[in-house]
């Protein structure tokens, strides 16, 4: 696996690799993080795989971050 570049982003850390023919974008903030396959050949290059990164992806993402916080918060006060 080769990381092709991280992205500096208020919200969370985002790395982009490069594996068997594929983009991952992983997203990472606190305890947990979001991985997002796209096929090399979805795409144009490493410029088009940093376009998907647009700020209603981000905001998705931050949003769906939120949700997981909360479920591993809830998971963890059963226990």
């Amino acid at each position: 696996m080769r990381v092709i570049a991280d992205i500096p982003h208020p919200a969370c850390k985002i790395t982009l690799f490069h594996w068997n023919s594929k983009y991952l974008i992983k997203l990472e903030r606190g305890m947990v993080e979001q991985t997002y396959k796209v096929s090399q050949f979805d795409l144009t290059g490493e410029e088009e795989a940093r376009k998907l990164l647009d700020e209603a992806f981000i905001s998705e993402v931050v949003k769906r971050f939120g949700e997981m916080e909360a479920s591993l918060g809830n998971a963890l006060g059963r226990l």
